[in-house]
């Protein structure tokens, strides 16, 4: 009887250490949040800091469960965000400035890259953009509304100097007066392979003020979950250090989303990052990765204002950024 009722109370004692367990394990699955980034194309180089902490664990370790959803000509993670499908996207500083003037709850938290990626490309006979003056250059849609306006006050290029850019380099190749508009490892790689000579200006260090892939989270995500916003930053920004020195395992990740992403072009856009300073250099080499300043978004805004590119009714610049959340915990290069 005795080693009977001993029996019954070890198999309960062990029916409730099992509940206890499977109590626990759920426990840690729900602490995992569900969080969604993303991003503004195919997964690149240029996005290689997020898909390296989503390789390493870096998200999970911060209590977040990312997924990084991939953008392209297609997709409007602005519209997206508003409608809660995502709680932070990729959005450079004019991006975010537009989305706010158009009633889009979103703020600016970091950013990826201390200058914006975009390049102009040039035929070796052209040593500097002032020489490009009077000359064709192709560029698109958006950079009448972005870095165009700029370009002409600091260059002295006229509208009668731009023509429509198809993301096709064949007519660059086929006419030497021609200069292009490109994104900083995708033309260059192109041309490079065609055995193309040319020059490659890029437009943040000549100047132009914004970040680059700069990280905007909606309104309601910095209000009611200030710590997911600080998670998903700080894990990024280690990311980034990670990837820059070390990154097959955020390669693997990107070309397991883009099959068409070869890895010679990931290595010549990696080498690009590193010896341009994107994300490393500028005011990220003394106070951190990622890192956005008052007196830097300040100079944008007032580029924008000079070129009447921004309603300031509408908008003001402290609606568009903060820097409350990228200057805590600083992850140095």
């Amino acid at each position: 009887m005795q080693a009977a009722a001993n029996t019954r109370h070890r198999v309960k004692r062990m029916a409730s250490l099992t509940a206890l367990l499977a109590a626990a394990g759920c426990a840690s699955v729900q602490a995992a949040t569900p969080f969604t980034f993303i991003t503004n194309w195919y997964a690149q180089a240029e996005h290689g800091g997020f898909y390296q902490a989503l390789a390493d664990g870096l998200y999970a370790e911060k209590g977040l469960d990312v997924t990084i959803r991939m953008g392209g000509p297609q997709v409007n993670s602005a519209q997206l965000l508003a409608a809660g499908q995502a709680q932070c996207i990729i959005k450079d500083d004019i991006g975010t400035v537009m989305a706010r003037q158009q009633g889009i709850p979103l703020t600016m938290v970091g950013s990826s890259f201390q200058y914006d990626p975009t390049v102009i490309i040039t035929h070796k006979d052209v040593n500097s953009l002032a020489e490009l003056e009077g000359r064709k250059v192709l560029i698109s849609s958006s950079a009448h509304s972005s870095w165009w306006p700029w370009a002409k006050r600091q260059f002295g290029f006229t509208d009668a100097m731009s023509r429509p850019y198809t993301f096709n380099v064949q007519p660059f190749i086929a006419d030497n007066s021609l200069a292009q508009q490109g994104y900083m490892s995708s033309e260059p790689f192109a041309l490079q392979r065609e055995g193309i000579e040319f020059n490659v200006f890029s437009l943040g260090q000549q100047g132009y003020p914004p970040y680059g892939n700069s990280i905007a989270c909606s309104d309601e995500l910095i209000k009611q979950h200030p710590e997911q916003v600080q998670a998903f930053l700080d894990a990024s920004r280690e990311g980034w250090k990670r990837y820059i020195t070390d990154p097959d395992a955020g390669n693997a990740r990107i070309q397991q989303e883009n099959t068409d992403m070869s890895s010679e072009q990931l290595a010549f856009a990696l080498e690009r990052l590193r010896s341009s300073g994107m994300v490393a250099g500028g005011d990220a080499a003394t106070q951190g990765i990622g890192v956005i300043t008052d007196a830097r978004m300040q100079v944008t805004w007032n580029m924008l204002v000079e070129n009447q590119l921004v309603d300031t009714d509408m908008v003001s610049l402290q609606d568009v950024y903060t820097t409350e959340f990228v200057n805590q915990n600083p992850v140095m290069p």
